[in-house]
């Protein structure tokens, strides 16, 4: 049987690290090289900056995955506007 203390240790070690890997899940580290035709993305996320996210990105969803992008290209801000504005065409049809 193991002591208490080893026990805690144990316990505080797995809390620790699952929300550490959580917080990872949703950041970017870097961003992704090349483009993706507007065609191939399916919608999009803005994740909150942090001291664990350091960077500002988008993440770009698409049927393979998900990728980082950077919002200072124009690309990809065309594509998000894209996404945008068939949202707002889709709600304003529905409310009608």
């Amino acid at each position: 049987m193991l002591p208490i203390r080893a026990v805690v240790v144990i316990a505080l070690t797995v809390c620790l690290t699952a929300n550490t890997s959580a917080a990872y899940r949703y950041c970017c580290r870097r961003y992704m090289t090349g483009r993706l035709p507007c065609s191939a993305i399916k919608g999009y996320s803005v994740p909150t900056v942090t001291k664990m996210c350091p960077i500002n990105a988008i993440i770009i969803h698409t049927k393979k995955g998900k990728a980082c992008t950077n919002p200072a290209l124009k690309w990809v801000m065309d594509c998000v506007d894209r996404i945008r504005n068939k949202a707002r065409k889709i709600h304003q049809r529905s409310s009608q």
